[in-house]
């Protein structure tokens, strides 16, 4: 077993006991530096990571391998990767980049297959001068996502 599938057999293995927390990302580099980042349905906890961090480090032998291990929660501006990501944000505005045009959107549904964003345009009237708002919604599948970043609002 390499030393990658090590730890991304642990990694699964302790996930696999909480379950509201899971795998964004998983970078081993060429000098054994591992770099996970994990989201949570709830968001993470430091506890969390010093839980996982503890437990891979308990499950590896240094002697065996030398590594350094970084665990960490995904960042407020870091963009959403997984479905599961997209479900946990309903309610919040997105600013999603497709391969044509940025939307700054509330998301307003999120399922396995496309989400929905909904939000107010400024449009010329249909008749006469001046613009009038309206409210657009879109149909929008994954594949069309480029990227997708959960504003924070204060």
């Amino acid at each position: 077993m390499t030393f990658k599938e090590k730890v991304n057999t642990l990694l699964t293995e302790c996930l696999s006991e909480k379950a509201s927390i899971f795998l964004i990302d998983l970078t081993i580099t060429d000098a054994f530096k591992v770099i996970v980042n994990l989201d949570g349905d709830n968001g993470v906890a430091l506890q969390d990571c010093i839980d996982v961090s503890r437990f891979i480090d308990n499950n590896l032998d240094r002697e065996e391998q030398d590594y350094s291990l970084e665990v960490a929660s995904v960042g407020v501006g870091s963009p959403l990767k997984l479905v599961r990501q997209y479900k946990k944000n309903i309610g919040r505005t997105l600013i999603v980049k497709t391969g044509t045009e940025i939307i700054e959107a509330e998301l307003v549904e999120a399922n396995d297959d496309f989400v929905i964003l909904s939000w107010k345009a400024r449009e010329p009237k249909k008749i006469g001068k001046g613009k009038e708002t309206v409210q657009k919604e879109l149909k929008l599948p994954y594949a069309d996502i480029k990227e997708a970043i959960v504003t924070v609002t204060f």
